[in-house]
């Protein structure tokens, strides 16, 4: 009785270190996978940063675009208008020279 006793006893303890063993095995994994999650929240942090950075950036960016858009826009619409001037001056300058020169031409009388 005390022989089966004993082997028993060997079997329950042969048990109790398996289950340490594979609970320490458990405990390296989870030990692996908390590092893993702290790198993994590293470099999220890191990356949320940098996304920040280059939303705010590119916010700048776009609102400087839109006023280097209004300002072309209002430049081209005084050129646009220079040269509608432009144009009715040349008219004026040439009806005028018209007149001028028929003025000017021998044998013309004046009214």
């Amino acid at each position: 009785m005390m022989f089966g006793l004993g082997m028993q006893a060997q079997a329950i303890f042969d048990g109790i270190e398996e289950l340490c063993s594979k609970r320490d095995e458990l405990n390296r994994q989870i030990q692996q996978e908390e590092e893993e999650k702290g790198r993994l929240q590293h470099d999220i942090r890191v990356l949320t940063e940098k996304l920040s950075r280059v939303n705010e950036s590119l916010a700048r960016r776009l609102s400087v675009r839109a006023d280097f858009d209004h300002t072309i826009g209002e430049t081209e619409g005084a050129f646009m208008k220079i040269l509608e001037s432009c144009q009715t001056l040349l008219s004026v300058i040439k009806k005028e020279a018209g007149n001028l020169g028929k003025a000017t031409e021998p044998g013309r009388k004046d009214h």
